[in-house]
């Protein structure tokens, strides 16, 4: 399977340091260390002269005052320092190369070191603006860990980045045919890999065979597990599955599932190149258990 967009090797986390506030102070005035600026799960990008796409990386002298949101990132293997801030407005530029934007429209473009970065970011600036008050004591938290911890100062219950694990499956039958799905508010066209979220004192197996189940009246028997994916949208862990189903008949929800239909390998390439058909993401591992299915990478679309 061909390496998945948001999965790359980014930087070494170096975790040990996130309780030592005297190493973060020095990193951080490291002239050599950079931030990245996060704002609603967007950060600034430039596209360069050669095609690149790249984050914007601001030294820690010239970016925005903001302390109380300051997340330690890691360090490369050259020794530079990265941080997160995270603002309520991405901050201004006096030219015009950086753009604004967000990991389903940059995240297949980036560099591994860039889609590291931002997709750790991105994932902590969620949890840091969806859980600011305890859960159980109601008080107001505060930062800690380098951002990767929130701490009560009533009760000292600590809380922890939430991260909601997910099943994505493609599922197949005895004539090698694959099920897809299309739900409601996609594209017209848009058919993509069935998937949901994992139940509480369920399995990730068990949540394979019931949401094939309830989404299309299929079931399912073996199942094997492939290869997880982060999906900062906004705490989800996808974990990805091949599926076989013991039985042919759809009866769809209505609710999650609009329409579901089987595959053939000559159905899905003349879908795709007709303009039929509209693959998932390339930054998903939905499209990536398709082309393992497939057998090569998805056509581009209409010839």
């Amino acid at each position: 399977m061909r390496p998945l967009a948001l999965t790359r090797p980014g930087v070494d986390r170096a975790a040990h340091h996130r309780l030592d506030e005297a190493w973060l102070a020095a990193a951080w005035s490291h002239p050599s260390t950079r931030v990245l600026v996060v704002s609603g799960g967007q950060a600034l990008v430039e596209d360069t002269a050669d095609g690149r796409t790249e984050l914007v990386l601001v030294p820690s002298f010239d970016a925005p005052v903001s302390e109380n949101h300051r997340y330690f990132l890691g360090t490369d293997e050259k020794g530079t320092h990265y941080f997160a801030l995270q603002k309520d407005t991405l901050p201004g530029r006096m030219d015009d190369a950086a753009r604004p934007a967000g990991l389903r429209e940059v995240g297949g473009l980036l560099s591994d070191r860039d889609a590291g970065l931002m997709v750790h970011a991105v994932a902590l600036e969620n949890w840091q603006r969806m859980h600011r008050f305890c859960s159980r004591c109601g008080e107001r938290t505060v930062i800690a860990a380098a951002g990767h911890v929130r701490r009560c100062p009533a009760c000292g219950a600590e809380h922890y980045p939430r991260t909601d694990p997910a099943v994505i499956m493609l599922v197949t039958d005895d004539k090698d045919r694959c099920l897809l799905g299309h739900q409601l508010h996609w594209p017209q066209g848009r058919f993509s890999t069935l998937a949901g979220f994992v139940e509480p004192g369920e399995s990730i197996e068990q949540a394979v065979v019931r949401e094939v189940a309830e989404e299309t009246g299929v079931t399912v028997g073996e199942v094997s597990y492939v290869a997880s994916q982060p999906w900062p949208f906004p705490s989800s862990l996808m974990l990805g599955f091949m599926a076989r189903a013991t039985s042919s008949q759809i009866t769809v929800d209505g609710e999650e599932i609009h329409e579901a239909r089987w595959f053939s390998r000559d159905d899905v390439r003349e879908g795709i190149e007709s303009g039929e058909i509209l693959p998932p993401s390339g930054i998903s591992i939905a499209a990536r258990l398709i082309e393992l299915w497939f057998g090569e990478p998805l056509p581009t679309g209409r010839k």
